[in-house]
């Protein structure tokens, strides 16, 4: 026999392993830490390793978690948030940033940084041009102090955007008539320039999700991967907006002089709650479709192949900012604790397959504060559940969340709980003028969870709001 049979038998398996098993090839996820309790970043990274991705990228440079990430070869994406991006005007305050937050970790068993993002969607129209002056010259002192400190050619400093930076004209609504939004053309033809000099990549966030929200006239199925009705372009059927939008992208990219610029899809992904689009089966049913279209590299008409993604997110985050809506707090595939929210098949292969959940999390003792049935002056309760949600998340509470069907009782022991749960279980989170008691018994009704939160030595609530806020304000609105 020789050695035919590896050639007829293990090799056919070791193809099949390397092609189709794992994970899909290069597949990045978005670890945001915006929450009121976090994992421990040892923690997280071997969540990351267990389930075979190798790539993350961050909202920051926070050391922690930089030195939990040494010697994990996951390549890393840093960040500067925007409210540092004036700060990176100064070209000696940017070579400090790279001295500080990437040539420090550059060594053999140091952190694998591949990108430095500058920014967060700086251009957003919500912004109203907050950081239109200040995002480019960061960019430009970020890359050339990259390029100055030697791992210019390694590292390469990039500004994730916001979809909403190109369209089309609305007289011509179709991908092949992409270009970069009016009031920043000529700036984006700029950032463009200066990113290909480098050999930099563009990176955009892509969000399917949002093109149903608020918008009851936009075509359901066209948000996902099975069943839209196609979009005609030039003989080019589109039947999903992801791939209508990524390559609205390309066309603005051809009309600025850079047609085959590389693209990372910085941010892609669905909410599980906070509205009534934002739930487990919408989320499951996008991921079904995007991830065996990452398998099998198809890319997109006008870029077939391979392509850079990171899904948004990895973890929820109950402190993050609700402007833009309730769903914001639920972007990630896993719960706040670390537990796969529903099947997940990293492969492509959509095998049903829970993703490997957390290890050795733990969490505060088994009480939930509720609603006293044996309360008698209801009189304030609007006021309790007001200040217990000011400060805590209450948002599976909205309109078509996962808690939406509650009665008035129901809604204030949920509120207590959360507040209760944030608060670390402290007694003193438990009163709310009578109007609340502690129990041991589970008090989640159908699809409404009430959580035990994780005893997080890295709580961002301690004592300063227990016994500040909580006395200063509760004292002035509840008694």
């Amino acid at each position: 026999m020789g050695n035919s049979w590896f050639v007829g038998i293990l090799l056919p398996i070791f193809l099949c392993v390397y092609f189709f098993g794992g994970f899909v090839n290069g597949l990045g996820v978005n670890w945001g830490t915006m929450a009121t309790h976090k994992l421990l970043p040892a923690t997280v990274i071997q969540m990351l390793k267990d389930n075979g991705i190798k790539k993350v990228k961050l909202f920051d440079a926070d050391s922690d978690t930089m030195s939990a990430l040494a010697g994990s070869d996951i390549e890393v994406m840093v960040a500067i948030p925007n409210d540092q991006l004036l700060a990176m005007n100064s070209y000696d305050r940017a070579k400090e940033w790279v001295r500080r937050n990437v040539t420090r970790y550059n060594f053999n068993g140091g952190v694998n940084i591949k990108y430095v993002a500058v920014g967060n969607e700086p251009f957003l129209t919500t912004y109203n041009g907050s950081f239109i002056n200040i995002t480019f010259p960061a960019l430009q002192n970020i890359q050339n102090a990259l390029n100055d400190a030697g791992i210019g050619d390694s590292i390469k400093a990039t500004v994730p955007l916001n979809a909403d930076v190109y369209n089309s004209p609305e007289s011509n609504p179709v991908p092949s008539a992409g270009q970069f939004r009016t009031d920043i053309s000529g700036l984006m033809t700029q950032i463009v320039d200066f990113l290909s000099q480098n050999s930099a990549p563009f990176t955009v966030n892509i969000y399917p999700f949002l093109s149903l929200y608020g918008n009851d006239n936009f075509p359901f199925n066209y948000a996902f991967f099975d069943g839209g009705n196609p979009v005609v372009d030039n003989g080019i059927q589109y039947t999903n907006v992801f791939d209508a939008n990524f390559d609205t992208l390309v066309s603005a990219l051809k009309v600025a002089g850079h047609g085959d610029m590389t693209v990372i899809v910085g941010e892609v992904g669905w909410p599980t709650d906070g509205d009534k689009n934002a739930n487990v089966a919408n989320a499951q049913r996008f991921y079904n479709g995007l991830m065996p279209r990452l398998a099998a590299n198809r890319g997109t008409p006008l870029r077939p192949g391979y392509i850079e993604v990171y899904l948004f997110g990895l973890i929820d985050e109950d402190a993050k900012s609700i402007a833009p809506g309730n769903f914001e707090r639920h972007w990630g595939i896993y719960r706040y604790d670390g537990q796969p929210k529903f099947p997940l098949d990293l492969s492509g292969q959509n095998q049903n397959t829970f993703l490997i959940a957390a290890q050795n999390v733990e969490y505060l003792p088994q009480k939930w504060c509720m609603f006293n049935p044996n309360a008698k002056d209801l009189s304030k309760l609007a006021d309790n559940i007001n200040y217990a949600c000011t400060f805590s998340d209450c948002t599976a509470l909205g309109y078509g969340s996962s808690c939406n069907n509650l009665d008035a009782n129901g809604n204030a022991s949920y509120a207590f709980n959360m507040y209760y749960q944030v608060q670390n279980q402290n007694d003193m989170a438990c009163n709310f003028q009578g109007l609340a008691t502690v129990t041991t018994q589970n008090v989640s009704q159908g699809t409404c969870n009430f959580i035990i939160q994780i005893a997080s030595p890295s709580s961002s609530l301690g004592p300063s709001l227990v016994g500040i806020a909580f006395f200063t304000a509760l004292t002035s609105l509840l008694l």
